[in-house]
């Protein structure tokens, strides 16, 4: 143990890497090259149980009052690069995209990413390409329903980004994705979940079959009004369970998470249902982990944003046996964004709209509650 302990330090070093996603792989080669033979199964079982990452981003002295709406992604080098809204409150002309990056265990100081206009941001989706490309898709304008989608791209791993442009000229009102990462299919088909926010709230997904140059919205999804009472779904969080089948759950009025399921890689939806799972018409995100364990961040409760959790499930949603309180004290806990890593998942989420905290872990730590 000590001395794939030692390697794993030394990789992790060279690399650039934090050890709790060390490279097993890579590990794996040093040891060999060194002419040792070892079994790493144990020390990979050894991490998972015992390293994660609990941490804020940045402290109080922050170049905003408020933040919300985090987003996260890992790159090909290990390291973490997160986004959000800050300004002096949400819908203030002067709210930005802002972002950070953790390396070798720190996350650098923040800074402005995008700014199109003196108007408000909103809700930034990141996406590292297959390509080593990052793109940054978010939202502008003064009212949701009248929303733009921009985005801009970079090459060099979040350090510069191009100018914004139009995702789809002339749209208003909220193509691509609202608040939850794309999902890339089996196929190589982006899928971004997207809703509107008009008179009613209804969820559509948009689909890129040219790695975001266009895309083609589906139908509205359609939905109960008896069943989903209010204003309706937004927000949709998407997993593909196996090629062409894909799944959503989505934030609503109805003191429920709904669901809708695709069995021809999203071109087509069922009605939305409402699951078992209370939700406070709050955002929420999910995840297909590498080991295909389903991985759901969410207040699991119909009011209040606290607390906040972790639910996963083994039978593709239909039922969550097992919960980890990321968050239990008053105050708001919300708008979690979640990514699947080597060690399991890493987590964004609003930490009382003044801080954007950071936690890093293994299905090994989220308890069974039956």
């Amino acid at each position: 143990m000590g001395f794939a302990a030692g390697t794993a330090a030394r990789v992790c070093q060279h690399e650039g890497r934090d050890l709790q996603d060390a490279p097993l792989a890579a590990i794996q080669q040093a040891i060999e090259a060194g002419g040792q033979s070892l079994n790493l199964s144990a020390y990979g079982d050894y991490l998972r149980h015992l390293i994660h990452i609990r941490e804020h981003l940045f402290a109080d002295d922050r170049p905003f009052a408020q933040c919300h709406a985090s987003t996260l992604v890992q790159l090909k080098n290990g390291a973490f690069l997160a986004a959000w809204f800050g300004g002096t409150g949400e819908g203030q002309a002067d709210v930005g995209i802002w972002g950070a990056e953790r390396r070798h265990g720190r996350w650098s100081a923040s800074r402005c990413l995008a700014k199109v206009r003196d108007c408000a941001h909103w809700n930034p989706v990141l996406h590292a390409g297959s390509d080593g490309c990052v793109y940054l898709f978010f939202k502008v304008g003064e009212q949701i329903a009248d929303w733009e989608t921009w985005v801009v791209e970079s090459t060099d791993d979040g350090q510069t980004w191009t100018e914004p442009r139009a995702l789809v000229p002339g749209d208003r009102g909220g193509r691509g994705p609202v608040k939850n990462k794309l999902l890339v299919l089996a196929d190589g088909t982006w899928l971004a979940g997207a809703s509107l926010e008009k008179e009613g709230w209804e969820v559509f997904v948009d689909r890129s079959a040219d790695r975001g140059a266009t895309w083609q919205a589906s139908d509205l999804i359609a939905r109960d009004r008896s069943l989903f009472t209010g204003r309706g779904a937004i927000q949709p969080a998407l997993w593909e369970s196996a090629p062409g089948q894909v799944h959503m759950l989505v934030r609503s009025t109805c003191g429920r998470i709904g669901r809708s399921d695709s069995a021809d890689g999203g071109r087509t939806w069922s009605p939305l249902y409402p699951t078992d799972l209370p939700n406070n018409n709050s955002g929420l995100d999910a995840a297909r982990l590498h080991d295909g364990t389903l991985a759901l961040v969410c207040n699991p409760v119909e009011r209040t944003r606290s607390p906040l959790s972790i639910l996963l499930s083994t039978d593709n949603g239909q039922t969550w046996p097992r919960r980890l309180d990321l968050e239990t004290a008053d105050g708001e806990y919300s708008y979690p964004a979640i990514i699947p890593t080597q060690v399991g998942m890493a987590i964004t989420y609003t930490w009382r709209r003044e801080r954007i905290a950071f936690w890093h872990g293994s299905v090994e730590q989220v308890p069974n509650t039956d």
